[in-house]
């Protein structure tokens, strides 16, 4: 080849590159927003015009075996060189048509490959015909399929190197802040969570290590990250890789299972995090969004209480409901539950406006066709409760309305008394008065030989739950005991979380304190239940498992929450409350235990008491009451009413 050929050439390349530097602005002119997209978009464009020059002088030396001294003609290399700028121009804009610099290269996939093989395989086959078929230049045939394969290959490793890299800079970037994670179980779940951590630039989160108990999958790799050991070596390997996080993805295992595994993980000072459960894999909704943290209810060690109230709820069906207190944490769930079965009528009555307010709103927009009817007033407003009933007529009265707080009502017994016992008078005499099918009052274990006026008071509503059971022909009185109810409205477990987010103290009143407890769900499901076995005059008594001590539950919940106890979180105890007992039980001496077709409810047999003596004594507590009296003298009325009262438990 001459030099003015040469030279011809150079000038040709160098006019291609400023050609295509003033075509890649005009294109871009339009929808680039930013300097960044600017930037990123011109990059790309220069690796392309690189990798156009170098697939065409590759292309062409392969044709002969890889050795430039080989090519036969001269005339081959002068025009591969002078169709060079003509070819950057046609590839870029055929490139630009299939939307390759539009792209968002870090979320590529199936769709930007076939429009990287069809954009490369297009301007292979413009070339061929614009150069072999309209221009008539001598150039190997061959040399265009060699061209279009490697402008592939150099195009698809360019876009992903591109993508490699913006990973490997943005994770570097974000190592100093990131969150070091162990996972524990090696299954789908946790491929998903990884893939997520390492795609995602907006996850901070560095998986290090994986935990899983199958012994082949040790020594293997999820996406890049090991597979380390069992659940022996947890503690060994959050040592060894500064783990600050400790992710539990296993949805389908069982809660003994679960509970296992925290007892290791809670040794260490790491967050704790867990899948909600096996359907987000069904649904393929498995991410880091779904995580939560780990809850003290996965430390319980049983499994949540599964009750088919399809079943068995056909007696509210087509019926008018009342739920009284039906803006508290155990009135609100049962309406949810109530509003799923398709009562006839739905009304909520509670004082709190606001509570009210909340449930109305979500039953609103979940059941638009339910008939649903908010009313505000009080339990101890006689006309406001008659009234209700006269209107409305319900068929089932769930009674809910309570004062519950034990420290509280120790020291109000008079507003305990108004509230708890004379309201639910109140309204069992009206159930009475206008034709109630059943009345099923909620009670506490609390009333159980009870040490407080709350429970005292409870104890009076059971014993007028039976007294009008045998006083009405047509309503079915009964009533459900049960325990604690894990975040409830005042609930230990509210309580120590806040404790624990302001840094501590975590009080407990008592080292040996023990209590039982159930969800707000379990329980409700199970009042259900018990309305539907309800022949009148039953105390119904749920299974709560094996009791827990309060100081185990803040033990673990400072562990949970990533920090030692006592250490970085001290616990404190304060003494029994008034009225507070060291632990609870479920049924009187008296009552016994009888089995019911679940297994979960029993029944205690009622305490036969003299109904006439009880309302006589009930009339005069009344009267009492409106004249404030002081709390020794309320106290002392109580005992006459329930013999089991035992006043204030002392330590020891």
């Amino acid at each position: 080849m001459e030099k003015g050929s040469t030279r011809d050439n150079k000038c040709g390349i160098i006019f291609t590159v400023c050609y295509s530097g003033v075509l890649c602005l005009k294109m871009t002119k339009s929808i680039i927003q930013n300097r960044q997209i600017f930037v990123r978009r011109l990059a790309l464009i220069i690796l392309d015009i690189a990798s156009i020059a170098l697939a065409t002088y590759i292309g062409l030396i392969a044709r002969f075996d890889f050795r430039p001294g080989d090519i036969s003609d001269k005339a081959f290399s002068e025009t591969a060189w002078r169709f060079l700028p003509f070819s950057i121009v046609i590839t870029l804009i055929l490139f630009w048509i299939f939307h390759l610099y539009q792209s968002l290269w870090e979320y590529a996939g199936s769709t930007e490959i076939v429009n990287i093989i069809l954009a490369c395989v297009l301007s292979a086959t413009v070339q061929m015909v614009t150069v072999h078929m309209l221009l008539h230049w001598p150039y190997p045939r061959s040399c265009y399929i060699f061209f279009g394969g490697f402008l592939l290959f150099f195009v698809i490793c360019s876009r992903f190197f591109y993508r490699a890299f913006r990973t490997f800079v943005e994770k570097r970037t974000e190592s100093a802040k990131s969150v070091n994670v162990m996972v524990i179980g090696a299954g789908e779940a946790a491929s998903s969570l990884i893939r997520e951590m390492k795609s995602s630039s907006y996850i901070q989160k560095n998986a290090l290590c994986v935990i899983d108990d199958d012994a082949k999958k040790n020594g293997n790799y999820i996406h890049g990250v090991k597979v380390v050991g069992d659940r022996t070596t947890i503690l060994e390997n959050v040592t060894k890789y500064d783990i600050d996080e400790i992710i539990i993805a296993m949805p389908s295992a069982s809660k003994t299972t679960i509970r296992e595994i925290l007892e290791i993980c809670k040794q260490t000072k790491c967050e704790l995090k867990t899948l909600p459960g096996m359907y987000q894999l069904v649904n393929g909704e498995v991410n880091v969004s779904q995580l939560r943290k780990v809850d003290v209810i996965d430390l319980l060690g049983r499994e949540q209480i599964q009750v088919d109230l399809d079943s068995i709820m056909g007696y509210v069906n087509g019926k008018t409901i009342l739920v009284t207190g039906g803006g508290g944490s155990i009135g609100s769930e049962l309406c949810r539950q109530i509003a799923e079965k398709q009562p006839k009528q739905l009304i909520i009555f509670d004082i709190y406006e606001n509570s009210a307010y909340e449930i109305q709103q979500e039953l609103k927009k979940k059941y638009p066709e339910l008939d649903l009817k908010v009313l505000i007033g009080s339990v101890r407003n006689t006309n406001r409760v008659n009234q209700i009933f006269e209107t409305y007529r319900p068929d089932i009265v769930y009674h809910a309305a309570a004062h519950k707080h034990v420290p509280l009502m120790e020291d109000s017994p008079n507003e305990a008394i108004k509230n708890n016992v004379l309201g639910t008078w109140k309204v069992a005499e009206a159930a009475v008065t206008y034709g109630t099918s059943k009345f099923v009052m909620i009670s506490t274990d609390k009333a159980v030989n009870p040490t407080n006026i709350m429970g005292a008071t409870k104890r009076i509503c059971e014993m007028i739950v039976q007294a009008y059971n045998e006083k009405s022909e047509k309503t079915d009185f009964v009533a459900v005991r049960f325990g604690n109810v894990l975040g409830s409205n005042g609930s230990v477990i509210p309580l120590f979380k806040k404790q624990i987010a302001e840094g501590g103290p975590v009080t407990v009143t008592h080292p040996r304190i023990i209590r039982y407890f159930m969800t707000i769900p379990e329980a409700v499901s199970l009042v259900l239940q018990a309305g539907a076995y309800a022949k009148g005059g039953e105390i119904f008594v749920l299974e709560m498992g094996e009791p827990v001590k309060i100081l185990d539950l803040a033990n673990n919940l400072i562990r949970l929450s990533g920090y030692v106890p006592g250490e970085d979180i001290k616990i404190e105890f304060t003494g029994l409350r008034p009225g507070e007992k060291l632990y609870e039980e479920m049924l009187m001496d008296e009552e016994g235990m009888q089995e019911t077709a679940n297994k979960l409810i029993h029944i205690g047999k009622p305490i036969e008491f003299d109904k006439d003596e009880f309302f006589s004594e009930l009339e005069k507590l009344k009267e009492e009451s409106r004249d404030e009296l002081s709390n020794d003298e309320i106290k002392t009325w109580v005992k006459k009413l329930v013999p089991t009262y035992k006043g204030i438990q002392k330590e020891n």
